[in-house]
C-alpha cells in the first residue's frame, strides 16, 4: 500500500471539514438492533456547513442504518445509538425526536423514495411544510422554488403520486425535502433504480441545491463513481465500520477504492479488507 493510500486511510481530526464548521458531527456511534445485534460500530464522521459529503459502500454495509442514527428514526425499527455522539448545528442530537430534528433543519430522503401514493404529487410537496405552522405565504414561494427545481413536478403536480414514475417520486421526495427549509438533507440512495440519465439529472439537481440554497448533503449511495463526482469528501463503510476517508478527487484516484468500488481492477476479492491485505502482502514479499 502507497503512502498516500495510508493517509488517506487515517486522516487528521476535522479533515472533512477542511476548516469550514462542521454542521453535523458523528462521534464513534454504536448501534445495536433488537438489543443484540451489532451493527455499527465505532462509526465516526463530519460534514462542513453547505458541504456535500458522501457515505459509501455496498448493500449492507450500514450506511441507511447510520442516517436513521442521526434522524432518530432507528425507533421504528427496533434499533438504537448506544454509544457516542451525535452532534448537528452545535446541539447533542441523538436523544432528540424526529419531528424536532426537521425543525431544527435536518430531514432525511429515505430509501425507496416512500411518496404518499393515495395523494397527489402537489399534496405530497405540502406535507413537507408542515412543521412550518401558519407561514403561508413562505410556503406559497418555496413550493414555486421546488417547481423551478423540477418543472416535471409542476407538469404532475395533480397526479396521484403512486401513479408517477419513479424518477418523479425521487424528485418529489427531495421537493418535500425542502419544503421543510432544511439547513442539511440526508438522501437515502436517490440512484436507486433509476436509468444513469435520470441518476444524472436529479444529482445535477441536488447540486444546485446545495449551491444556491445552501442545503447541506450528506449522501448515502452505492453509486460510489457518480457520488464521487459531486461530492466533496466521502467516507467508506463496510460491515458497520469506517474503513476509509478522504477527499473525493482522492478517493477517485485511490488504488484501492478503483480496484473494489469503481471497478476498474480485478475480480475475485471478498471485500475491501481483502483488498488492503493483498496490497499489504505484495508490499511485505516486494
Amino acid at each position: 500500500m502507497s503512502v498516500a493510500t495510508e493517509q488517506s486511510q487515517t486522516p487528521a481530526p476535522g479533515q472533512a471539514t477542511d476548516g469550514a464548521e462542521a454542521l453535523l458531527k458523528v462521534n464513534n456511534i454504536e448501534v445495536i438492533y433488537d438489543h443484540v445485534i451489532l451493527v455499527l460500530r465505532g462509526v465516526s464522521l463530519e460534514v462542513p456547513k453547505g458541504g456535500i459529503v458522501a457515505l459509501l459502500g455496498a448493500n449492507g454495509a450500514g450506511k441507511t442504518t447510520t442516517l436513521k442514527a442521526i434522524s432518530n428514526l432507528l425507533g421504528t425499527e427496533r434499533g438504537e445509538v448506544t454509544k457516542g455522539t451525535i452532534e448537528f448545528d452545535g446541539a447533542n442530537v441523538e436523544a432528540a425526536s424526529p419531528n424536532l430534528l426537521v425543525k431544527r433543519g435536518c430531514i432525511q430522503v429515505m430509501e425507496g423514495r416512500h411518496c404518499f401514493e393515495h395523494l397527489t404529487v402537489e399534496e405530497n410537496l405540502m406535507t413537507g411544510a408542515f412543521t412550518r405552522g401558519g407561514d403561508s405565504a413562505g410556503i406559497k414561494a418555496d413550493l414555486e422554488m421546488v417547481y423551478n427545481y423540477f418543472p416535471r413536478l409542476r407538469d404532475r403536480r395533480t397526479s396521484l403520486a403512486g401513479y408517477t414514475s419513479g424518477g418523479e417520486q425521487q424528485m418529489c421526495a427531495i421537493g418535500r425535502a425542502l419544503m421543510s427549509r432544511p439547513k442539511m438533507i440526508l438522501l437515502d440512495e436517490p440512484s436507486m433504480g433509476l436509468a444513469p440519465q435520470l441518476v444524472e439529472q436529479i444529482f445535477e439537481i441536488v447540486k444546485e441545491i446545495n449551491e444556491q440554497e445552501g442545503v447541506t448533503i450528506l449522501l448515502a449511495e452505492q453509486n460510489t463513481n457518480v457520488a464521487l463526482r459531486y461530492a466533496k469528501y466521502g467516507y467508506i463503510l463496510e460491515s458497520g465500520r469506517v474503513v476509509m476517508e478522504g477527499a473525493a478527487e482522492s478517493l477517485r484516484n485511490n488504488e484501492d477504492v478503483k480496484e473494489f468500488y469503481l471497478g476498474l481492477g480485478g475480480e475475485g476479492r471478498q471485500s475491501f479488507r481483502d483488498v488492503k491485505h493483498y496490497r499489504r502482502r505484495k508490499r511485505w514479499l516486494g
